[in-house]
């Protein structure tokens, strides 16, 4: 049984991003509730503070928006479904109709094309409007935007899963790597190597 890790026992930064991450931040969002030994889950997004920062370090909300946990909720739907795209694509499975129409919706919810304004100091010029009452419209439309360029860009081919358990974060494979990080891989080998050695001891 799955059970979730209290909100605030580590800090985000205690989860360095698995490869790939750093330049796709909807594989980021994939990833932000990852599974830890012992039956744990740290949820990255698990509460409107914790949610605010995530974004805010990825520059996608201001650290002080003081989002809601409505707002919240749709963070993590959004994440859900991103999961649900990624996970269909790395596994040769359709991609599930539910986690399209979710994520094309997000894709609307604000416009990308940076605005025509004009302004005594600047005069004109071109930006794309953050009214404080869409941040997490703005922030929504930014990660399902990325999510579909990486899953039909030249990325899309290097996807994968985490091969170690019970991790279940995705990375951009490079070369036949396919853990997220050190201690993914450690583990791996750890449990390639005691299942060797319990082998030749049955066979003893």
């Amino acid at each position: 049984m799955t059970e979730t890790a209290p909100a605030e026992p580590l800090e985000p930064t205690a989860v360095a991003p698995a490869p790939g991450a750093e330049q796709h931040p909807a594989l980021d969002l994939a990833n932000s509730a990852p599974a830890l030994p012992g039956g744990h889950v740290l949820d990255l997004l698990g509460t409107p503070g914790a949610a605010n920062r995530w974004l805010a370090e990825r520059g996608l909300a201001p650290a002080d928006a003081g989002l809601r946990e409505m707002c919240v909720a749709q963070l993590r739907s959004l994440r859900e479904q991103v999961r649900a795209l990624i996970a269909s694509r790395v596994d040769g499975h359709p991609a599930p109709a539910g986690a399209l129409a979710a994520v094309n919706e997000a894709m609307t919810k604000a416009p990308a094309t940076p605005l025509l304004h004009w302004d005594p100091v600047r005069g004109l010029h071109r930006a794309v409007s953050h009214p404080t009452t869409q941040i997490l419209e703005h922030a929504l439309a930014a990660l399902a935007a990325d999510a579909a360029d990486l899953l039909t860009g030249p990325d899309a081919d290097r996807l994968t899963a985490c091969g170690s358990a019970p991790c279940n974060r995705y990375l951009l494979r490079h070369g036949r790597r396919h853990w997220c990080s050190t201690r993914c891989g450690d583990r791996a080998r750890a449990a390639r190597a005691y299942a060797r050695r319990t082998g030749r001891a049955g066979e003893d």
